[in-house]
């Protein structure tokens, strides 16, 4: 693992992200509903090198990142910034409402891992002429993943990443978090990434946020309700299956 340099605010691509001049999207309105995202329009969001999301189903992570990628310039369906690929639209209007403040000497690439909508990034890839990446869909999930984070995770820049660990092991998954402290401790590169993995939410020296009713708020690892659930899972499972099972 690379040792960590204290990273410029310069050299980071994304300083903070906070609400656009004029723009606002109505009280009352989806996504302005979701909590983290009032707040977010309420109050912005510093960003150091490594920024963790970490909350329930609904809480907002998804919106955020994808939100924070689209403002930065990168394909909101995944990819880099040099990506032009389209299928459906899903994402929310919240990125045309926010503004970046960059690095003045900061790298302008980026890359956004999406798991949902992976399998369209790599269509897209396949299609490219010369591609060295239309080799993807013939892999398993969990390889056609790694093979993206050793390909395209190497150029200083932004790099959001929503719920990677859908396609990876337990071992993959450490690896990752290697992978992202090596690219913090470059000092020019950043990561935003949303999770469900403890392993993941891991990273040493990350901004690990919380996202419940309230908004957002910054927590220590060993303090989240994702790390106490799944220790006193693998202390006990019945403690919790006995809610979800059928009696005999």
């Amino acid at each position: 693992m690379a040792r960590r340099r204290e990273p410029s605010r310069h050299a980071l691509p994304v300083r903070r992200v906070e609400p656009a001049d004029g723009s606002a999207l109505p009280p009352g309105t989806w996504p302005r509903t979701v909590p983290a995202v009032e707040k977010l329009l309420t109050e912005g969001l510093d960003l150091g090198p490594v920024t963790v999301l970490v909350g329930e189903n609904g809480s907002g992570k998804s919106t955020l990142v994808e939100a924070i990628a689209a403002a930065y310039g990168i394909n909101p369906e995944g990819g880099s910034t040099n990506a032009t690929h389209s299928s459906r639209r899903s994402e929310s209007p919240l990125h045309e409402v926010l503004r970046v403040s960059r690095g003045l000497t900061a790298s302008k690439w980026g890359f956004f891992l999406r798991a949902e909508t992976m399998h369209g990034l790599y269509t897209y890839l396949e299609g490219l002429p010369g591609s060295p990446d239309d080799d993807l869909h013939e892999m398993s999930h969990g390889e056609s993943f790694a093979q993206i984070l050793a390909r395209k995770f190497r150029s200083p820049g932004l790099y959001v990443l929503d719920e990677p660990e859908s396609a990876l092991s337990f071992s993959a998954c450490l690896g990752l978090v290697g992978l992202v402290a090596d690219l913090a401790a470059s000092g020019r590169s950043q990561v935003v990434l949303a999770t469900h993995s403890p392993v993941v939410a891991a990273v040493p020296g990350a901004t690990i946020l919380q996202l419940d009713e309230d908004g957002y708020h910054e927590v220590a690892w060993e303090d989240l309700a994702l790390v106490g659930h799944y220790r006193r899972f693998l202390e006990a499972p019945q403690r919790y299956l006995r809610h979800v099972l059928a009696d005999d």
